[in-house]
């Protein structure tokens, strides 16, 4: 099969055409693109860490860690690096190609904490692992100093449409996190882009999201596609669950607008059994989030994880070469 070209000019009529498609010629579809850019079988490995949690000044309605919101999370300060550095290392030895880093900021700051976060850049790519950090909105120089320290990539949902977007979220704007995602990639960082699903948002809206993604000047290095999972004390606590069947439509569709990109089954897979989780890797996803948490909220088990490898025939995908490249050493010993 030929290799797809790469489009950053999709119209939205082009989008919805794809995205409504019939299920079983969308996934066809969609797994005809995944097996002329990927290897098919072989799952990106990423585990997500909180290093800094709650107290957060925004008001995204689907987040735990919001200060205006009275949930379950317990509030905790920055890590330690070192303390990041030997959860880091379990995470290679238990598989994890990539370890992301979250903290629960609005925006970076430039003090003591920041040089904390660049240190734990510094030390996480040293054991040869990708390393990810999602720290909210950044400034060029910012970019700039994340590249410096051996950042990879960089998280910033864009969540939802820009339309549907202020139903979501009042303490920034879209224009915001579009700000951000130019800044990262102007300082030569992978950005990591996606949004959730399920947060009463119509199927338009979605199909805009895709879009708005599919058509940045570059697209995302991995894009993940969250089903909202509910959280007591939220304002989206009562949302029904998305089905599995919206996850694929989402996973496919984004797998045909970005061929390149990996597509990540994040949020909400603690909620899929095996053969709903194998239903997303046929229409495309080929990434997750492994260990029992992400950030707040509980994450698939490492033992179902295996399973679910075995009896799809799955394998971990290795790491970048450029990640790992000159770069391991013993940081913390």
């Amino acid at each position: 099969m030929k290799e797809c070209k790469i489009r950053n000019d999709w119209t939205l009529d082009e989008v919805q055409e794809i995205y409504t498609l019939p299920l079983m010629e969308l996934v066809f579809r969609a797994t005809e693109v995944h097996r002329s850019n990927h290897p098919i079988g072989q799952i990106q490995v990423c585990q997500l860490l909180s290093i800094k949690t709650g107290a957060c000044s925004e008001d995204c309605s689907y987040c735990s860690q919001s200060s205006r919101y009275e949930t379950e999370v317990k509030v905790e300060k920055l890590m330690p690096p070192e303390e990041v550095y030997s959860l880091a290392k379990t995470a290679k030895e238990a598989g994890a190609t990539r370890f992301c880093m979250g903290a629960a900021w609005r925006e970076v700051k430039d003090n003591a904490d920041f040089e904390k976060v660049l240190a734990m850049v510094r030390s996480v790519r040293s054991l040869g692992l990708e390393v990810c950090t999602t720290l909210g909105m950044v400034d060029g120089k910012q970019a700039e100093r994340l590249k410096e320290a051996g950042l990879t990539s960089y998280n910033h949902n864009i969540d939802t449409s820009k339309d549907y977007y202020k139903e979501v979220i009042s303490t920034r704007t879209y224009e915001d996190r579009l700000r951000t995602l130019k800044n990262i990639q102007e300082a030569g960082i992978t950005i990591c882009s996606g949004g959730i699903i399920g947060m009463g948002e119509s199927e338009l809206d979605r199909m805009k999201m895709l879009q708005a993604l599919a058509n940045l000047e570059v697209h995302p290095g991995s894009v993940p596609i969250n089903a909202l999972v509910p959280i007591k004390g939220t304002p989206m606590e009562g949302k029904p669950r998305v089905s599995v069947f919206e996850m694929v439509r989402m996973i496919a569709t984004a797998r045909i607008l970005m061929p390149k990109s990996k597509v990540r089954l994040s949020a909400g897979r603690v909620l899929m059994n095996e053969t709903e989780q194998g239903l997303c890797f046929i229409a495309g996803a080929n990434s997750i989030f492994s260990g029992d948490k992400l950030l707040t909220t509980q994450n698939t088990a490492l033992d179902q994880d295996a399973r679910i490898f075995q009896i799809w025939g799955l394998s971990p995908m290795t790491a970048d070469p450029v990640a790992v490249e000159g770069r391991a050493q013993e940081v913390f010993a």
